[in-house]
């Protein structure tokens, strides 16, 4: 099993739970992190850091957001591994809870 990085994670990308994890499974784009699921040992640490609740187990993973599971695969397989906490966007707050914005991620990995 593993865990998966869904919609409310679109341009908040708080990084959080990157600091948690112990196997750095996390993979950061341009607006969205996701979780390698090759990499993640299930351990759960990274899910009550996320201050936008967008980290579920793939059993846990509401159906609405089910296509997240193989996304995360697909983004990490081509985006840096992110290992340390770092500031957020800076409007990552006025998105922070808002509904239905699949049509904001972007697929471009993270550059400097």
């Amino acid at each position: 099993m593993t865990y998966v990085v869904a919609e409310p994670c679109i341009k908040c990308k708080y990084t959080d739970c990157v600091d948690v994890c112990p196997v750095n499974c996390f993979y950061e784009g341009e607006n969205f992190l996701a979780i390698n699921p090759d990499e993640c040992i299930d351990c759960g640490a990274c899910v009550p850091e996320c201050p936008t609740e967008a980290i579920f187990s793939q059993d846990d993973l509401p159906a609405k957001w089910s296509e997240y599971l193989k996304l995360n695969a697909q983004l990490a397989a081509n985006w840096p591994v992110i290992t340390a906490k770092k500031a957020g966007p800076a409007d990552a707050d006025q998105w922070k809870g808002v509904e239905a914005k699949r049509e904001h991620l972007s697929t471009k990995p993270f550059s400097k």
